[in-house]
């Protein structure tokens, strides 16, 4: 394992299940001690990217995700509404820009993108915000071949598909599709030259074995993800997860510690449910190697601390919002 800390993983190399359990049976404070060493080595600790995620078309999703309140099976209080027109995605990523945000996300509530006119307004938005100089990302479900290369034509930099969980657990939390759909998208994804932005969500009810699962899985996706968002279940009333306890704050700690040092050159985003944290809850997460947020007072459909309230937070700890680099722009 000191192998593994010290000298990160190679691209050839595979993490095995050995490494994961000693990882996991680190006491708390030496695990994040571990995983700020790697982030030191590997990232300037004192910065952080701010990201902004735009829900471009909302609810009525035919999946059956037991998480998420847009599936249109479940009672909730997410109204569905039409695919926003590019003008007025433009204007949202021209705010996320002045506020300070460096990658601008889209997502659409949709089991798999379909090749019609909505497909077309994302692949213009997408262009259009490249021209902003904005990273740009999507969110959109299963996506094959063509797509992906389409997507990326237009300009797009990362695509989010997240493995949620382990492929045991995610069984009992999604049917409307497989662990392995999720899989062949990222594949399609990566083929097409486009950043993979994948992570998870703790706190579904799963077991120590199953995030133990999901971490070797994700670790050993070759390339490996250049974005791992960690989430942290945000219970929906409407939702057969409405009535789950919410996750321990030091698990939330512990998965983005084990994320850093499996995937030492990757960003680890701080994603859902960082409402109901402290201050104090996520500067651990920050020592423990996240250097990525979503900003904004919404994710999607879920709440989300407002842009001022984490400006605040990050310059009373010391860290500063990483600046926007040159984007290549498509013809």
């Amino acid at each position: 394992m000191e192998n593994l800390i010290n000298n990160q993983k190679t691209t050839n190399e595979t993490i095995s299940k050995a490494q994961v359990d000693a990882l996991f049976a680190l006491p708390f404070l030496e695990l994040v001690y571990k995983a700020a060493t790697v982030h030191r080595e590997n990232h300037d600790p004192r910065e952080v990217q701010l990201c902004t995620l735009l829900s471009v078309k909302t609810g009525g999703c035919a999946e059956d995700c037991g998480y998420c309140p847009q599936a249109a099976r479940y009672n909730t209080d997410v109204e569905k509404q039409k695919m926003m027109g590019t003008e007025e995605i433009l204007e949202s990523a021209q705010q996320a820009k002045e506020n300070g945000s460096t990658r601008f996300c889209m997502g659409a509530a949709w089991r798999e993108v379909k090749d019609n006119s909505d497909f077309d307004t994302i692949l213009e938005s997408v262009h259009r915000v490249n021209a902003l100089g904005l990273e740009v990302c999507c969110t959109l479900g299963m996506l094959n071949e063509d797509q992906a290369k389409k997507l990326k034509k237009a300009g797009l930099t990362a695509y989010n598909h997240n493995l949620d969980s382990s492929e045991g657990f995610y069984k009992q939390i999604i049917g409307t599709r497989t662990y392995n759909d999720r899989l062949k998208t990222l594949s399609n994804v990566s083929e097409a030259g486009i950043s993979v932005c994948c992570g998870g969500i703790i706190g579904m009810g799963e077991t120590m074995e199953d995030r133990k699962q999901f971490v070797l899985t994700l670790a050993n996706l070759s390339p490996q993800p250049e974005s791992v968002p960690i989430n942290a279940l945000v219970p929906v009333k409407g939702t057969p997860l409405e009535n789950q306890d919410v996750i321990d704050p030091t698990e939330w700690v512990r998965m983005i510690a084990i994320a850093r040092i499996l995937l030492p050159k990757s960003k680890v985003r701080l994603s859902a449910g960082r409402l109901g944290l402290s201050k104090e809850v996520q500067a651990l997460a920050f020592l423990a190697g996240a250097n990525s947020l979503f900003t904004g007072e919404k994710l999607l459909t879920t709440g989300n601390p407002e842009w001022k309230h984490d400006i605040d937070m990050l310059t009373t700890l010391g860290l500063k919002a990483k600046e926007s680099e040159p984007q290549p722009v498509n013809a």
